[in-house]
């Protein structure tokens, strides 16, 4: 079946959408629940934990599922040209997107079964504060990934130079193979740290955000220069 112009904007049209939604809860999960957690009441923080996370959950796991798939529709099936800058965007995207579904999600079931379990008058699950921690990181490394995956999906578009060469291309016309290990090196380093690591500067808000200006700067230096 021939792929209209129509086909290819509809899957652009969700993928945006989809992203969205999910961009914004991840916003709104560290930069606004995460920091009324720190203040609110007992009772006030297990009402939220009991009736709106989950709910929250819902549409941002949901709204990571298809931006993830719509995104790789436009990518594999669609021929939508792909270049450097938006490989390491799409690289971002899908760390973020498994780190929704295998870390964040799962553990924060278990950080929701613990305060059910508090608010029916049982102990709380020892597991509760450990998997607290592993959502909260895994949380705030997808919020670091999101400022670089969003340039560079930008970039793909709308900026030239050496990443906006399509990936067939040979390297020699401007991005080195040096450059693009880098990058993806820095990723993949950032991502073990996820699964493993600690929060360090990215513990506030506004730490968070400038590792993620310094990231975007470094990808794209190492694209750009070496």
């Amino acid at each position: 079946m021939e792929i209209t112009a129509l086909d290819s904007y509809l899957f652009r049209w969700v993928h945006m959408l989809a992203g969205v939604a999910w961009i914004g809860l991840l916003y709104y999960f560290n930069f606004v629940q995460t920091e009324y957690f720190k203040v609110a009441e007992p009772s006030a923080k297990s009402s939220a934990i009991s009736q709106l996370v989950p709910r929250a959950l819902w549409w941002f796991r949901f709204g990571a599922l298809f931006t993830f798939l719509s995104g790789l529709a436009l990518a594999a099936y669609l021929g939508v040209a792909t270049n450097y800058y938006i490989a390491v965007g799409m690289l971002l995207g899908t760390l973020m997107f498994l780190n929704v579904w295998l870390i964040i999600w799962p553990n924060q079931k278990i950080v929701i079964e613990s305060n059910t379990e508090v608010i029916e008058g049982r102990p709380a699950l020892a597991e509760a504060p450990g998997a607290q921690g592993k959502a909260g990181l895994a949380s705030r490394t997808n919020t670091l990934f999101s400022l670089p995956m969003l340039f560079f999906m930008g970039a793909s578009g709308h900026l030239g130079g050496a990443g906006s060469i399509p990936m067939s291309a040979q390297t020699d016309m401007g991005v080195s193979d040096l450059g693009l290990a880098v990058a993806i090196i820095i990723v993949l380093g950032l991502e073990v740290n996820a699964i493993k690591g600690k929060l360090g500067p990215m513990a506030s808000v506004v730490g968070v955000i400038h590792m993620g200006v310094l990231l975007t700067l470094g990808l794209m230096l190492s694209l750009q220069f070496l």
